[in-house]
């Protein structure tokens, strides 16, 4: 995805991955001095992201090669090569991939190395998603959530103001011209703002339990389909092509608002709406209630893979990626949101419009269930929200289904409900 969880990523790079000899084993022997970096970022965010690895070898007196990897195909061709005691050094990982890979052993813990030796400068909830028992496997690189991108002129034309909640939305769509109010990205990580601003979630993790078709949960995918039914939205109804007509058609100015999340941006300025960039507006995703909308936590952390080369190395390049300088970079140039508390003091971010629209959003942001079966948990309900959007399913079967599934294939030792 992810950004997270979907597959507009860098075009082309499907298939071309070599899996061999990019940073190997090792065990005890000595650091090679070059990292193997996999980046798993777009287009958009790839050259800065080289940019600053070249600049933290040369400040740290090592060598660095960034190799970057379509993020659809990163987390399991990762996999395949560290089962063979191959792959990069340092990977730029999906936050929800850190828990799965420590529980393979395939990342080192860093618990008691100097990367985490001080952790109080990083944000609570990204650093959270670095753990799993107990111990801390990752290093926070950027967070993120979602919030209500809306066409200023658009709404200005219209008397409209940026609803607050899904009836406010519906109350104003035939002054944006019905289904061009709202695009319905039919993506399950799309579903989240909806269950989790009904006071629903995915599993009760602490308590093992599977709450997914909970009454809540149900509510809100019904919240989502009368959006389309009462011709308040329109979506894409084949989920392979979601999110690509949802930006091509925000982009082009043909519908009015959508849910997407930081990395976005770029991709939006470059369409004819946003010539201007001031047009683009960004508010918190609505909820059932004003000011109870609730959007989930996303974000990439840095693992270091168990059996680098270059160990010692690749700490120094994870230290420096992190750091408040390069964080900083990176949201001054991209607009993604840094974990760290010092970043948001750089002058040149308090003054990006994207990280101050989106900050207080992550501050609110609805964590994840950081479990290693975290990532899996999307897949049976990408199908089941795109089945009720479509009216091929009730929102209760569709979600009873996915509770299954959860049981059956994801977690077994789970209770449902």
């Amino acid at each position: 995805m992810r950004r997270t969880l979907f597959t507009a990523v860098a075009a082309g790079l499907a298939g071309t991955l070599v899996l061999t000899a990019c940073g190997g084993g090792g065990g005890g022997a000595p650091d090679s001095g070059e990292v193997t970096f996999w980046d798993t970022s777009g287009p958009n965010e790839s050259p800065v992201f080289a940019r600053i690895a070249q600049d933290c070898a040369g400040k740290g007196g090592f060598r660095v090669k960034t190799e970057t990897v379509a993020f659809d195909q990163a987390l399991n061709n990762y996999k395949t090569a560290a089962q063979g005691g191959q792959g990069p050094d340092v990977f730029r990982a999906e936050v929800a991939w850190v828990p799965q890979l420590a529980k393979l052993g395939y990342v080192r813990d860093l618990t008691g190395t100097d990367l985490l030796a001080d952790t109080a400068d990083f944000l609570g909830t990204p650093l959270g998603s670095t753990k799993y028992e107990g111990r801390g496997y990752g290093v926070p690189q950027v967070t993120d959530s979602l919030a209500l991108f809306y066409n200023r002129k658009l709404l200005a034309a219209a008397g409209v103001e940026p609803p607050r909640t899904w009836a406010e939305l519906k109350a104003a769509a035939p002054r944006l011209g019905g289904e061009k109010a709202f695009f319905v990205n039919n993506d399950a990580y799309y579903a989240l703002p909806f269950l989790y601003g009904e006071g629903g979630d995915l599993v009760d993790a602490a308590a093992k339990r599977i709450v997914v078709n909970s009454a809540a949960n149900v509510r809100a995918l019904e919240t989502a389909k009368d959006l389309l039914t009462s011709k308040s939205a329109g979506t894409a109804l084949d989920p392979g092509n979601s999110y690509s007509n949802m930006q091509a058609a925000f982009g082009a100015g043909e519908v009015a608002m959508v849910v997407n999340g930081p990395w976005s941006v770029a991709d939006y300025l470059k369409g004819a709406a946003f010539a201007d960039a001031a047009n683009l507006g960004i508010a918190p995703v609505p909820g059932v209630t004003a000011g109870k909308g609730s959007a989930p936590v996303g974000g990439h952390d840095y693992v270091i893979r168990q059996g680098s080369r270059a160990p010692d190395s690749a700490v120094k390049f994870v230290a420096c990626m992190s750091g408040t300088g390069a964080q900083a970079a990176v949201a001054r140039e991209l607009g993604l949101l840094p974990t760290r508390k010092s970043a948001y003091d750089d002058p040149g971010v308090r003054a990006n419009a994207v990280v101050s629209a989106f900050r207080p959003v992550a501050d609110a942001a609805h964590p994840r269930p950081w479990i290693p079966e975290g990532g899996q948990l999307f897949d049976p309900l990408k199908i089941a929200y795109a089945d009720v959007l479509a009216g091929r399913e009730d929102a209760k079967s569709a979600l009873d289904a996915v509770a299954k599934a959860y049981k059956d294939q994801i977690l077994p030792e789970y209770s449902i409900g």
